[in-house]
């Protein structure tokens, strides 16, 4: 019995193992039927020894080993394997295959496992070539009717450059060699492998983004092969198997190149710039600071280890801070100048700048510079723009209208007050993608350079780690990819924010616009408050029987009177600051500045209202033996205060409204928080009413509140 128990049992080890076995071969009985192409170096090829290989073919043959399948290849050719995988001749095809819309309606695709695209090349001895601004000028070449030449052609008025297109790699390549061309540019893969195999270059910058390759089934069919195919890329990649494969073939883009590190002198720097200025520095639909300059900014302090403090102040707010000690540098689109030069220190230059002329959408006219004859043409004060239409008016005979603004600049066209403006390349195409009627009938002219400033002699240190860290975002692409997040094809990304109308642009800034308004109703009531007190003291000197006292505020008032309250504002914020050695913040400067404005014309207030009461009145209290200060508190001062109350009404009401001036000294109030939201709509119609309707509730509000005061205190 136990045996025949023992023979049972050793029978059924045998039949299971026979079991196991079978299933496992069963497991790779599966040979999957596989087309590829038969000369697309370096993903499949043949070799010295006539055997196909390439990123592909390893690629493939490690996930199939991995997966535990077989796979025959089929070097049919591009062509061929699409039509042996739609006619079930083959399982499936990997061939270098762009994953695109149009194909995925005859193929399923597994995860893309090459992410293509084309790159730049240079000789590997040439050191002037770092990125696309320093082809200008200059020859570059590309395959005909590839991606390359398409790309060329679509960047060529971007950078400048001249293009020649080959043929076949050869002539592109030889042209290289030769130095007939400065650059040349081609898929990234075929580039990396012609450098791996020999040929004298070097890639610069990393590739633009292209279409993904992918491995194909037809249709509804193999899934398990796409999941098998799937689950081995993961792993591969995961085990750094991958990585491997791709480096055999592929010469990747230099990464030894490392950025210097240089040590912050602060804990904090202050960064003056301006405020409007899109898109280089302007606030978004979510009200955050964003642009060229300020993502450059914040991204070279991310690199270089240093902490900074942005301080919007608007562009001529931001060359006085940095020249009176308040900000350590600015960045603002300030071109490079050598007049400038005597006062500040710039950093490498980071934007080619460059401006063009523009018409209203529709306007036919004007062709050329000839045209313009008997025209007015308008550019923003001091700018580029301004100078050169200045000295080019006699020669084109038209006349030339100065604007302080972009939004007064673009408006003037749009109502036909000027028949054409000019202005920077990226703030036009800006404007147009924001919605701007207008077209640009003539190439750009060539501009200068944009830089990064400190005040001479002074924060060296950071200078260079803004150029260290310059220097490394354009070796990563990323100097590229934040230009092109502004500035593409003349267009910024598009917001997802509705602000083309009324309703959209209060609905997305009703919230930024009474943070505005309330420090609009802050600054007035604070300043109107203390020039009550200065105002007061100053009128009863001016009516006091003290000569002295009344000299003292006679010239008081007179001096403060005769300066405009700009002036003054920015008198109090740079020019003391710079005198005192100490920054006085903006709030500060403004509350200063409105209070000693006020305090004058409530000084006069209040010597017309005292002098508005009978002098018998304080004769007679004088001969009943009444003092002087008696007189003043009993008799003349509670009929004088019925008399300055209107007149303290409207001196509030225009204090309120020249809070709008303050915004000169980067204090954000309701007007230039308007100026904000222009800048980045160029709304300038739907903006400025829903401002004026919000002053004109707040002051209606205010003058019937003061007339009902009135009324009591009489």
């Amino acid at each position: 019995m136990k045996k025949g128990l023992m023979l049972l049992s050793l029978l059924s080890i045998v039949l299971t193992g026979l079991l196991f076995t079978t299933k496992n071969v069963a497991a790779k009985e599966k040979v999957y039927q596989i087309g590829t192409d038969v000369t697309f170096a370096p993903f499949e090829f043949q070799n010295t020894d006539n055997e196909y290989v390439g990123i592909d073919i390893d690629l493939l043959k490690a996930i199939a080993d991995d997966q535990n399948f077989e796979v025959q290849f089929q070097p049919l050719g591009f062509n061929s394997s699409i039509q042996g995988v739609t006619s079930n001749q083959l399982d499936g095809m990997i061939a270098g295959m762009s994953i695109t819309d149009d194909r995925k309606k005859t193929f399923d695709f597994s995860d893309p496992y090459f992410d293509s695209g084309i790159q730049m090349a240079v000789r590997k001895d040439d050191t002037s070539i770092t990125n696309y601004h320093d082809l200008k000028g200059l020859t570059v070449g590309a395959k005909v009717g590839t991606e390359s030449a398409t790309f060329l052609e679509e960047n060529q008025e971007k950078y400048g450059y001249k293009i020649k297109v080959y043929e076949d790699a050869t002539g592109l390549y030889g042209s290289l060699k030769n130095k007939a061309l400065i650059a040349i540019f081609d898929d990234a893969p075929i580039l990396g492998y012609a450098i791996n195999q020999g040929e004298p270059f070097k890639l610069v910058g990393q590739p633009e983004k292209g279409n993904s390759y992918g491995f194909a089934v037809k249709k509804g069919e193999n899934k398990e092969l796409l999941e098998k195919f799937n689950a081995g890329l993961k792993k591969l990649k995961a085990s750094g198997e991958y990585e491997k494969i791709v480096n055999t073939y592929i010469t990747q883009s230099p990464t030894n190149e490392t950025m210097k590190k240089i040590e912050p002198l602060k804990t904090s720097y202050t960064i003056a710039s301006d405020s409007a200025f899109a898109p280089f520095e302007f606030q978004n639909s979510e009200n955050q600071y964003v642009g060229i300059d300020v993502d450059l900014l914040k991204r070279a302090a991310e690199l270089q280890g240093f902490t900074l403090k942005f301080n919007h102040i608007g562009f001529s707010g931001a060359v006085q801070a940095v020249e009176s000690n308040q900000a350590d540098a600015m960045i603002a689109g300030m071109t490079i100048t050598e007049e400038r030069k005597k006062v500040f220190d710039f950093s490498d230059a980071y934007f080619d700048s460059g401006i063009q002329l523009a018409v209203k959408k529709g306007n036919t006219t004007i062709q050329s510079y000839e045209d313009l004859s008997g025209k007015k043409v308008g550019a923003k004060v001091g700018t580029e723009s301004a100078d050169y239409l200045e000295a080019n008016k006699e020669k084109y005979g038209y006349t030339v209208k100065y604007f302080d603004a972009a939004d007064q600049l673009y408006d003037a066209v749009r109502v036909g007050a000027i028949d054409a403006l000019m202005d920077d390349y990226p703030v036009i195409g800006y404007a147009i993608a924001q919605g701007q009627e207008l077209s640009t009938p003539l190439e750009r002219i060539s501009g200068g350079q944009y830089g990064f400033a400190v005040k001479k002699g002074q924060n060296p240190e950071l200078l260079e780690m803004f150029n260290e860290a310059l220097k490394e975002m354009k070796r990563s692409g990323e100097y590229e990819k934040i230009l092109g997040t502004y500035i593409h094809d003349g267009k910024p990304e598009s917001s997802t924010v509705d602000e083309s109308t009324f309703t959209g642009i209060l609905k997305n800034n009703y919230q930024v616009l009474l943070k505005g308004l309330g420090k609009t109703i802050i600054l007035a009531l604070v300043s109107f408050g203390l020039a009550l007190v200065v105002g007061i003291i100053f009128g009863l000197m001016s009516v006091s029987p003290i000569k002295p006292l009344r000299f003292i505020a006679s010239i008081y008032v007179d001096i403060i009177r005769g300066i405009p309250m700009m002036v003054l504002a920015l008198f109090i914020y740079f020019g003391l600051s710079d005198a005192i050695g100490l920054t006085i913040p903006d709030f500060t400067a403004g509350v200063i500045t409105l209070t000693l404005n006020a305090s004058a014309y409530i000084a006069e207030i209040v010597r017309g209202g005292i002098n508005a009461v009978p002098v018998g009145q304080t004769e007679a209290a004088r001969s009943l033996g009444l003092s002087y200060m008696r007189t003043m508190q009993k008799i003349v001062l509670p009929q004088a205060i019925r008399i300055m109350i209107p007149s303290f009404v409207n001196q509030f009401v225009i204090s309120l409204k020249d809070t709008t001036i303050i915004s000169v000294i980067g204090i954000v109030e309701l007007l230039q928080t308007g100026k904000i939201i222009v800048a980045r709509t160029m709304q300038t119609t739907n903006v400025y009413l829903i401002i004026a309707i919000m002053y004109l509730i707040l002051i209606t509000a205010l003058t019937k509140l003061a007339k009902s005061l009135e009324k009591k205190v009489n």
